[in-house]
């Protein structure tokens, strides 16, 4: 297919901290027990594009991803793990392997995205419509706990974060308005002569960006070029690619908005739910080569992912959580493994006490233990853990080598690596870092705790 891939995978994001660090960055957290990363390269491998640039923020960071790349894909894929400077962005990661993106098309995927869409999908899609840049959109997934919401994630399930505008065509193929981010809070403006140039555009506010491009070379390559100041494609590189395409279509005005009628219009923050109903402007006639006649030629495209489709990316510590719940729930099987009658997955070498359950949306992995009356409900806990007895976790992720003793009981939160849990603590909603020791009787919400 000629596409040549680049896996955009981070570094130790602030946003996911005290989850990741220098020794388990972000493409190493364990989703489900299976590195992050995972998720994206075995979708690709999926598509036949087995071909890849893996890009990962921070020297050490590439070290240990590498090192893992190494073992858990020899002889599946070819990677190559390209460390860049920190905070770059992901235009900015682009712009630092530009030299390197030498094939006519490039295939741009974000490491933290965990989906069902196969990339072959939306590439086969780019070629088809001689595009300069196709895009996946896919619903806005549901975030929140299941059952036990900490009030933290119920206020962010609320707040409609990150949202995109979106403008099609009445075949929804072209994507001719995008507006991202902080800017959906702000009025937002169509205008006038993008509407007489395409004749008709529907604006939909139920789609996701899910950060999977196909990018013509020479085009991107351009861009990141000219717009030295671009650190994100999915805030800047996209939305000027979008704009650029219909620049030299005809002028109805400047800076005006048309409304349904073709008068004056403001869509402002206050009518996004109106807006989240499909919302068609200005109806006549879609003027189909506007886009061929457009600046420069080019096409801008989106690929919408049905609503059975699978699409969520790890960008928080809600996100986190979402997607270990998702894909232990309803995406099990994006998990890799097989489920047992009871739903859940119980590594032979475990050790259960007597009178413990494991409920079903679980996972036990090997070489854990646990003692006597312990409950575990849609939970996730890593490689050989040492659990006492009358413990109870629930909506929770519990990682490697994590000592809990007797009594302890965990809701809503995530348990990182080689932590100690001191007999009768309890945490609720709760983010404890590696190495941790939280000490006995003592009671934790809402609280993020860490080693200094």
């Amino acid at each position: 297919m000629d596409f040549q891939v680049v896996v955009l995978a981070g570094g130790t994001s602030e946003t996911l901290s005290p989850l990741v660090s220098k020794d388990v960055p972000k493409a190493l957290l364990p989703v489900a027990n299976r590195p992050l990363l995972s998720y994206a390269l075995d979708l690709l491998e999926a598509s036949d594009l087995k071909d890849l640039i893996v890009v990962v923020e921070g020297q050490e960071a590439a070290r240990l991803v590498g090192a893992w790349v190494s073992s858990a894909y020899l002889d599946r894929l070819r990677v190559e793990v390209v460390a860049v400077s920190e905070d770059l962005g992901s235009a900015g990661a682009l712009r630092a392997i530009s030299k390197r993106l030498t094939a006519n098309d490039i295939l741009v995927i974000s490491g933290d995205l965990v989906t069902d869409v196969l990339p072959g999908a939306v590439a086969a899609t780019h070629r088809r419509n001689g595009a300069a840049v196709t895009a996946l959109l896919c619903s806005v997934p549901v975030s929140g706990p299941s059952e036990t919401a900490s009030s933290s994630g119920k206020d962010k399930a609320k707040k409609p974060n990150r949202l995109n505008i979106v403008g099609l065509d009445k075949t929804k193929q072209f994507l001719l308005h995008i507006v991202s981010g902080t800017d959906v809070e702000k009025d937002v403006r169509v205008h006038k002569r993008k509407i007489q140039a395409v004749g008709q555009m529907e604006i939909r506010s139920d789609l996701m960006d899910a950060h999977l491009y196909a990018f013509k070379r020479t085009i991107l390559q351009d861009v990141l070029e000219q717009k030295e100041a671009y650190r994100s494609i999915r805030l800047e590189v996209l939305p000027y690619l979008v704009r650029s395409q219909l620049r030299s279509a005809p002028s109805g005005g400047n800076g005006t908005t048309v409304g349904e009628t073709g008068s004056n219009a403001v869509f402002s923050g206050g009518n996004l739910q109106c807006l989240s109903q499909h919302r068609v402007i200005a109806p006549s006639a879609f003027k189909q080569d506007v886009l061929s006649r457009s600046h420069g030629g080019h096409r801008c495209c989106a690929y919408i992912a049905t609503k059975s489709k699978y699409c969520h990316r790890l960008n928080s510590i809600q996100s986190y959580c979402d997607i270990n719940r998702d894909v232990t729930g309803e995406a099990s099987h994006l998990s890799g493994y097989s489920f047992s009658a009871q739903n859940n997955i119980i590594h032979p070498s475990s050790v259960l006490g007597s009178k413990t359950t494991i409920g079903p949306h679980c996972i036990l992995a090997e070489g854990s233990q646990l003692g006597d009356k312990c409950s575990v409900k849609r939970s996730v806990i890593g490689r050989h853990c040492r659990i006492g007895s009358n413990v109870k976790i629930v909506n929770s992720v519990v990682m490697n080598h994590v000592v809990i003793e007797d009594g302890c009981h965990i809701q809503g939160s995530v348990v990182c690596n080689n932590v100690q849990l001191q007999e009768r603590s309890v945490l609720k909603d709760c983010q404890i870092g590696a190495g941790y020791i939280v000490t006995a009787g003592s009671e934790h919400k809402a609280e993020s705790l860490a080693r200094k």
